[in-house]
């Protein structure tokens, strides 16, 4: 079962890939500053998951102006996440958990999906500025998108 609201978020450094090369994204360095939305997805270039990034990428200035940083997670290569991030102009880090170590974190690791392993649960996070969980979704069907409109008012709240 994913984390619970009111747990403290593990903190972590991923890595995200741009034309300027590998570049590392440590959640503490939110801390204190903003708010932070984690959306864990299971697979780049599937539909639901194209769908959610680019559904996330439209309504961006949302985010940005309740002072949130979002970040899209899979346990897809760095240079995967870069061809799908430039394929759909997702201008928010993709950050790859390729070692899986964030998905187990936050306990969103599927144990089997269509016969693979270690792939991360489709789930969403809200993580306040003093590192506490304030929203917390995950879904065992890969098909099932977070309600971004109750996200977004856990991060006003």
């Amino acid at each position: 079962m994913a984390l619970s609201k009111g747990t403290k978020a593990p903190d972590f450094k991923l890595k995200y890939k741009t034309a300027d090369g590998l570049t590392d994204v440590t959640l503490s360095d939110n801390f204190g500053k903003k708010n932070t939305v984690l959306l864990f997805f299971p697979f780049a270039f599937t539909s639901v998951c194209m769908s959610e990034m680019c559904s996330v990428r439209d309504t961006l200035n949302a985010f940005t102006e309740l002072n949130a940083s979002v970040y899209g997670i899979s346990v897809d290569s760095p240079f995967t996440l870069e061809v799908m991030a430039k394929k759909e102009n997702i201008s928010f880090p993709l950050l790859s958990d390729f070692n899986k170590d964030v998905a187990k974190a936050y306990d969103v690791l599927y144990e089997d999906l269509l016969g693979l392993r270690g792939v991360a649960k489709r789930s969403a996070f809200v993580i306040n500025k003093d590192g506490e969980i304030t929203y917390s979704w995950s879904s065992d069907d890969p098909k099932n998108v977070p309600d971004f409109p109750e996200l977004r008012a856990a991060i006003s709240a």
